[in-house]
């Protein structure tokens, strides 16, 4: 089926056409120059002609020649500038429909939530970086050599028609070869640019995973272990590009050949009738001129074809992450988390390994803390994502008991207006770039540095400050800090964020004794301010400064279970 679907697919895709307004700006554009060209190219070889035909027959220059030669001038100055125009804005073109494709791939990826499909996490990151910019020579090169097909050739071939008709026929039954070739060039390279942009996210996914896991991987001594894989998927990717390279200039040499003899057999055609006197020498100039650039654009599209193959592979793995369907965002505005009570009502999730969690229950009331407590895989992070809206539920459903007694679904509540009420702490800390004091800012605009003070003293982050100073420069995702660090950076945020509702999932996973101490006395402290806490808890210590714990199974824990 799928070796069907790459069979079908147009060397132009019309998703890009149809909604990348660049491209299709590119496209629209690209054939009025290949007018202008094609134009150009015509009465370039009429006007040599004409020349040629008078020196070489009457042996005088014709009386309209400055005429001639200005006209000459000017076609091939307008050809010259279509092509600079055309190149300059292809690329313009191509660095703007790679911008708009990469928003939307990135802004639809956070809609679909942290199960993106096949968009998640560093397997999206690799397609909207490295991956869509195999646009760009799609769209530079192929797009613009495919269009001239469709523009310069056809006319082209219907002037030589009219010049001289046995020549038009003898293109005509040529002209096919081009185009067979390239199919059976195709025919053995199908599937490689897919493979390649297979090969090519695996090693960037593999790759960021290693690096943001480096530091656990030292403190625990592991760091000597990944490197093979990651040599393995490099001598794979390796592999991969090299057959690419052969196959475009095996596929660059072929169709080189047989457009010279293409062309050779035209030129033969005309000499022969020109010696026996059967062909006047102006048409035949004018054929000899315009019989290669009926080749030239057909001959230039086979040399781009792994251009045009990687491209296309690119656009599809991006519409592939658009198509899928994002949960639909409700129409009713969040009451006050507060006052509020979120619950899950016998929900389940559909992962690699049955339901996970399955039939969850939980509440979690205002002004108090919730511990989500089970084994590794069994859902807890899952569960919280489906209470704060992030995620949809297989079955069951999440819902917002406001302070009045009114039940509504997460589903069918406004998700900003929900977000805006909450201070999430993943496992690992989203932060932004940028000092430590503007990404303490950042959590609360206009705090005052008394405020940014006791907020870093409550988390332990004030000795971090000590050393390194509020003006220390962050690189992304808190680059420059340890794990530790930046969990409490992230902490900190939290405790200046003004959402009555904290989930913090593990807070004191890469913490050692004495920090865990504070972080339990923070939240003790969210607690005392009025705060509800929503903690995805393995250690003891955690749940035991709960107020509520609330046990998160698997299906397959759960058949276990039964089982025993």
């Amino acid at each position: 089926m799928e070796t069907a679907r790459r069979r079908r697919r147009a060397p132009l895709d019309p998703r890009l056409v149809r909604e990348v307004a660049a491209a299709r700006r590119h496209v629209v554009r690209t054939v009025a120059l290949g007018l202008v060209q094609a134009a150009c190219v015509i009465v370039t070889a009429l006007v040599v002609a004409r020349l040629g035909a008078e020196l070489l027959v009457e042996g005088r220059v014709p009386q309209a020649a400055p005429g001639l030669l200005l006209l000459l001038v000017v076609a091939l100055a307008l050809r010259a500038g279509a092509v600079l125009v055309e190149e300059a804005t292809a690329h313009r073109a191509a660095t703007a429909a790679i911008g708009e494709l990469r928003g939307r791939i990135v802004d639809h990826a956070a809609r679909l939530g942290p199960r993106a499909g096949a968009g998640r996490g560093a397997d999206l990151t690799a397609l909207a970086t490295t991956g869509i910019e195999n646009l760009r020579p799609y769209l530079v090169g192929y797009v613009p050599q495919l269009l001239l097909t469709l523009t310069i050739t056809p006319l082209c071939l219907l002037t030589i028609g009219v010049l001289d008709p046995l020549s038009a026929v003898i293109a005509l039954v040529t002209l096919p070869l081009v185009p067979l070739f390239m199919i059976l060039i195709g025919k053995l390279t199908v599937g490689r640019s897919e493979k390649l942009l297979v090969d090519m996210r695996s090693l960037w996914a593999q790759l960021l995973d290693l690096v943001d896991g480096l530091p656990t991987l030292r403190a625990l001594g592991r760091e000597k272990g990944p490197e093979a894989t990651v040599r393995r998927l490099g001598d794979r990717h390796r592999t991969s590009a090299m057959g690419s390279l052969r196959y475009a200039f095996l596929s660059s040499m072929v169709l080189e050949l047989l457009a010279t003899l293409c062309v050779a057999l035209i030129a033969v055609s005309i000499g022969m009738r020109l010696v026996y006197g059967e062909m006047e020498l102006a048409p035949a100039l004018a054929v000899l001129v315009l019989a290669p650039e009926v080749y030239l654009p057909l001959r230039n599209v086979g040399a781009r074809y792994h251009a045009s193959t990687d491209g296309l592979a690119a656009v599809d793995a991006a519409f592939t992450v658009l198509a899928e369907q994002a949960p639909a965002d409700g129409d009713r505005p969040a009451p006050d988390l507060a006052s509020s009570t979120l619950a899950l009502r016998g929900v389940s999730v559909r992962s690699r390994d049955g339901m996970a969690p399955h039939r969850a229950e939980l509440t979690a009331r205002p002004g108090r803390v919730l511990a989500l407590t089970g084994p590794s895989g069994a859902g807890k992070s899952t569960a919280a994502h489906v209470m704060l809206g992030l995620l949809p539920a297989d079955e069951g459903r999440a819902e917002v008991i406001a302070a009045d007694g009114t039940v509504t679904a997460v589903q069918d509540l406004e998700r900003r207006s929900l977000w805006a009420q909450v201070a999430w702490l993943p496992q690992r800390p989203v932060l932004p770039a940028g000092t430590i004091r503007s990404v303490l800012t950042a959590a609360r605009p206009g705090a005052e540095q008394t405020a940014l003070e006791a907020a870093a003293a409550a988390t332990g982050l004030d000795a971090v400050i000590a050393e390194r100073g509020w003006d220390t420069d962050l690189g992304r995702a808190g680059r420059g800090l340890s794990l530790g660090e930046r969990q409490r950076l992230a902490l900190t945020r939290a405790v200046l964020s003004p959402a009555p509702l904290v989930v913090l999932d593990e807070p004191t996973a890469h913490l050692d004794g004495a920090a865990e101490d504070v972080v339990l006395d923070l939240i003790r402290d969210l607690r005392s301010s009025g705060r509800t806490v929503v903690v995805i808890a393995h250690r003891s210590r955690l749940v035991e400064v709960a107020d509520d714990a609330t046990s998160v199974t698997s299906m397959a824990t759960a058949s276990k279970e039964v089982a025993r």
